[in-house]
């Protein structure tokens, strides 16, 4: 069976959505941030990263969200190659620029030593968000497939990342497109099945 190690409200948690979507089985493993079982050894020998998610197979261990949306749920990559980029464009921008402005929130330790760059940092989340959502608010109808129907892995992706809008003081009502992908996802029983397991 596989096991995933997450930590809850994580980027990790699109992967048990893409589990649950798939109908595959598997063993949700907590990684605790607040008492820093990713920096256990236990862990760190699983994933060096010392980062989740981390999915144990029966080939190996998988890291990177991306990577293992991919793998969970290979139905959920578009067969033509370029809505299939396209689709990866979208995981890349979450990836690379939104979660790393999100994380300059609660994280700033990665990127400073000062108390008072931790500060400033947090200061600039919601404007950064916002400029983000204003970006995918734009972006997102121009997509080759929909969204919000879980014809593709990234819906997952982009859930969780919206999730974290509302304590990034970002309200996802003024993005009208956001908003009602977020009420589709909302109704599907992956996305209700993580929640009732605690992981977001």
């Amino acid at each position: 069976m596989l096991r995933l190690h997450y930590a809850r409200g994580t980027i990790s948690v699109a992967v048990a959505i893409a589990l649950e979507e798939a109908g595959m089985e598997y063993e949700a493993v907590r990684i605790d941030f607040a008492t820093s079982d990713q920096t256990k050894d236990d862990y760190r020998r699983l994933n060096p990263k010392g980062r989740v998610p981390a999915l144990e197979t029966p080939n190996g261990v998988l890291t990177e969200t991306g990577a293992l949306l991919e793998y969970v749920a290979p139905a959920l990559v578009p067969s033509d190659p370029f809505s299939a980029a396209k689709m990866r464009e979208l995981m890349c921008y979450l990836n690379g620029t939104m979660h790393p402005h999100h994380a300059h929130g609660a994280r700033g330790e990665r990127w400073a030593d000062e108390q008072s760059s931790f500060a400033d940092m947090k200061r600039k989340v919601p404007e950064r968000m916002a400029d983000c959502s204003a970006y995918l608010e734009e972006y997102l109808p121009g997509l080759p497939f929909p969204i919000g129907e879980f014809q593709v892995v990234s819906d997952a992706y982009l859930y969780v990342v919206l999730t974290w809008l509302a304590g990034d003081g970002v309200e996802i009502e003024h993005y009208p497109t956001l908003a009602k992908f977020q009420h589709q996802m909302n109704t599907r029983q992956s996305v209700q099945a993580v929640y009732e397991k605690g992981m977001l």
